[in-house]
């Protein structure tokens, strides 16, 4: 975890560097940053805490997947990763939308009409801050750009 916030944190700082607190990698890097800060913490936290025998016996394989990575992180996961792929293809508000309504079935949202409604009200919160306040252009997505001219 370390490792990797580290690298984003350095990847944020080259987006825009420090030239003002409003440049568009300025909350990347907030973001990023904290990130590196908690790794450390869970780092320091995980090496001084004494090794204790694993509970329930079983595989170390069944253990992973009940203590470390759950089918809610491995779903969640699988979401986000499905979003990252569909973003550039489909655009920004078709697979944020999407994104938010799976995500909110994994984590337990079981009215979809609720999450339907949630998602939209979200995302247009989102992309009126970015689009209107920011002046960020959200990708559109390859799918859609010669159907709409």
């Amino acid at each position: 975890m370390l490792a990797l916030s580290t690298f984003l944190l350095w990847a944020c700082i080259n987006i825009s560097g420090f030239k003002s607190y409003a440049s568009a990698g300025s909350f990347p890097m907030a973001a990023s940053l904290l990130l590196v800060i908690c790794a450390l913490i869970i780092l320091v936290k995980t090496v001084l805490k004494p090794l204790q025998p694993l509970a329930g016996g079983g595989s170390l394989v069944r253990q992973f997947f009940q203590q470390i990575a759950p089918p809610v992180v491995v779903w969640t996961g699988v979401a986000i990763t499905l979003y990252m792929v569909t973003l550039d293809w489909i655009g920004f508000v078709p697979s944020s939308y999407l994104f938010l309504i799976v995500a909110m079935r994994i984590l337990g949202g079981m009215r979809i009409g609720l999450n339907l409604l949630v998602s939209a009200v979200v995302l247009a919160a989102i992309y009126v801050v970015f689009d209107t306040a920011f002046s960020v252009v959200l990708p559109t997505g390859t799918v859609w750009q010669g159907m709409f001219k």
